[in-house]
């Protein structure tokens, strides 16, 4: 089995993660479609990553997706909750913190565009959601010791890369000065031996 994807991308790093925490043996490509020549496309025809690629060629793509099969793989280690209440607050929360990054990422592919190209409305349209998804995190996570119950879950996989996207991509944000409590909640998450190791790098 074979992870396709970059050292960069949040959403390669939450499938990094549950490998990790997982223990589950994978190899790992390093490959970006926005690199020149990047044969991404072959494999996804969408064009994005992460990518996971089975023994037999099959593929799946998507990080909710490989992250769920992840989780199910394994008995070990229980990311995602059975389907309950408790489930659906995770994935709420994946969902909100791939938003954030959604948002970001659409930042920074719009200001690598020719400044007179850049369109500074979409922009800070963009940023206004990194900056509300940030507040809404704030305001769910309340004092909790973790993002859903009192035990580390696939909800703070998620925020924790939403929120290391933010500290490699837009240290202007500044977002650990504005919210404490996810400065300590990440401070937390990066003693995990699977944060440390795929923190975002060029």
């Amino acid at each position: 089995m074979k992870l396709i994807g970059s050292l960069t991308s949040p959403y390669v790093r939450k499938v990094r993660i549950v490998l990790a925490e997982k223990k589950i043996e994978c190899g790992f490509e390093v490959n970006s479609p926005w690199t020149p020549g990047s044969d991404v496309a072959s494999v996804n025809p969408l064009g994005k990553i992460p990518i996971l690629v089975f023994d037999d060629d099959a593929v799946l793509f998507d990080s909710r997706v490989i992250c769920e099969y992840l989780d199910n793989a394994a008995p070990n280690n229980k990311l995602l909750p059975m389907p309950n209440r408790e489930r659906t607050e995770v994935k709420r929360w994946e969902a909100l913190a791939d938003g954030v990054c959604d948002a970001a990422a659409l930042v920074f592919l719009e200001r690598k565009r020719p400044e007179t190209q850049q369109s500074p409305d979409w922009i800070v349209r963009q940023k206004d959601k990194v900056l509300r998804g940030l507040e809404y995190m704030v305001l769910d996570l309340g004092d909790a010791p973790w993002c859903v119950g009192t035990h580390f879950t696939f909800a703070d996989v998620c925020t924790g890369c939403a929120l290391g996207y933010l500290d490699f991509r837009f240290p202007e944000i500044a977002w650990r000065t504005k919210h404490a409590r996810l400065a300590h909640l990440y401070d937390k998450l990066m003693q995990r031996p699977a944060f440390a190791e795929t923190a975002p790098r060029e």
